[in-house]
């Protein structure tokens, strides 16, 4: 584990071996490759800003769409974005308001609260220790990030394994896995 934490590490013991529902061979190749890592970097678009105001427009009717707009700034620049539904319950879910600094990825959707900002942080007297204060972001407010994942070789041959593979990765039912899906994979 000196080795940082996303260098896969599996520890097995003899009794493991020879408990499992499935063959040692099976059950060895599995720890071998929970083992060995791998490195997936990916490029995404972010838009990255300080919330200025929210504002949501409920019908009065009480049904139909809710509506809204966002007022996100960097040092530099201040746009208004639309909202549509899906966006305001992510920003309510999240808790998003006035003062905090957030992340939307372009591709999913997802919003990430990087914390509150500093020229906030004299609003309120009464704040959680757990309150992150951050910069306000410098430059565009739409940035194009690289993430890296690191994935297992077993984790990439369970996904593949089952038609819902990503949660029999959950659940820790892997079963034994076919020799054909290791060998697509290592290709």
């Amino acid at each position: 584990q000196a080795l940082g934490a996303d260098t896969p590490f599996t520890m097995l013991s003899g009794s493991e071996i020879y408990s499992l529902e499935m063959s040692r061979t099976e059950a060895l190749s599995q720890g071998f490759r929970r083992s060995i890592g791998v490195r997936i970097k990916e490029e995404t678009e972010i838009i990255e800003g300080e919330v200025v105001e929210i504002q949501i427009d409920k019908p009065a009717s009480g049904s139909g769409e809710k509506r809204g707009k966002l007022t996100l700034k960097t040092t530099e620049m201040e746009t208004i974005y639309d909202l549509g539904a899906k966006m305001i319950e992510g920003l309510q879910k999240e808790k998003v308001q006035a003062g905090d600094v957030i992340t939307i990825d372009k591709a999913s959707g997802k919003i990430s609260k990087l914390g509150r900002s500093f020229t906030r942080a004299r609003d309120y007297d009464a704040m959680g220790s757990s309150t992150k204060f951050v910069q306000c972001p410098e430059g565009e407010l739409q940035k194009r990030k690289e993430v890296v994942h690191t994935v297992s070789l077993h984790e990439m041959d369970v996904i593949n394994s089952r038609a819902q593979g990503f949660l029999a990765l959950f659940a820790g039912d892997t079963g034994e896995i076919k020799p054909e899906i290791r060998e697509q994979i290592d290709q």
